[in-house]
């Protein structure tokens, strides 16, 4: 977490010490704010929430979250525009990509992601890995699936640069197999509706947490 802890501290700084603390949400519909297509909101989307959360924690923070994601993009088109990402001098780059991943296959989505990951390191920023959110029409149970496949690529990716992982597909999958219907968190087969966002952004906040000050925040968002 030594990267967040750098953010963490630009957080808490006051006027006239503070500076602007950039987070940037970079992939496809889910980060954009797509609930049942072609209906948008942003504010229940899990950008919006974790900018919430955390201007909560950090009332004295100049916090601003970007929002670059584009529905429909996969991880190869989104390693091309990183250069707009980078753009915006970003503190933080959270990358949401694996949904969109299956159409390009594991291999050109990891070295996508490689690319995206070196990007954002290169730049001095800290690289925040998203697993997916469900898909209806895939088995989260079956390792063969692609969606499985790409969450556990995202995971290894996420161990092997030694960068941080947000696993909300991990949280998906243990509702699953308690008996919750995941339909009852999804706008569509493919969008979460807003308590699914509130389980990305919780797994999310969580990485702030574990970095802040005793009493900042908490594992029980």
């Amino acid at each position: 977490m030594a990267g967040l802890a750098a953010v963490i501290a630009a957080l808490e700084r006051i006027w006239p010490e503070n500076r602007a603390v950039n987070v940037v949400f970079h992939g496809h519909s889910v980060p954009a704010g797509y609930f049942a297509t072609p209906l948008i909101d942003r504010r229940a989307s899990y950008p919006h929430v974790v900018a919430g959360r955390l201007a909560e924690r950090h009332p004295h923070a100049v916090l601003n979250a970007i929002v670059t994601a584009v529905g429909g993009e996969h991880s190869e088109s989104g390693a091309r525009r990183m250069g707009e990402v980078l753009g915006h001098r970003p503190d933080v780059v959270v990358l949401d990509y694996a949904l969109n991943d299956r159409v390009i296959g594991l291999g050109r989505a990891g070295r996508a992601w490689e690319s995206m990951i070196a990007s954002v390191l290169g730049a001095g920023a800290v690289p925040v890995l998203i697993t997916p959110s469900p898909d209806l029409t895939a088995d989260p149970t079956d390792p063969a699936d692609e969606l499985v496949r790409h969450a556990e690529q995202i995971r290894g990716l996420a161990e092997r640069d030694g960068v941080l992982l947000a696993d909300p597909f991990r949280v998906f999958l243990g509702l699953h197999e308690r008996g919750e219907p995941l339909a009852g968190l999804m706008s569509q087969a493919n969008h979460p509706n807003g308590r699914g966002h509130a389980i990305i952004a919780a797994e999310i906040l969580a990485l702030f947490a574990e970095t802040e000050p005793a009493g900042e925040g908490s594992r029980s968002e």
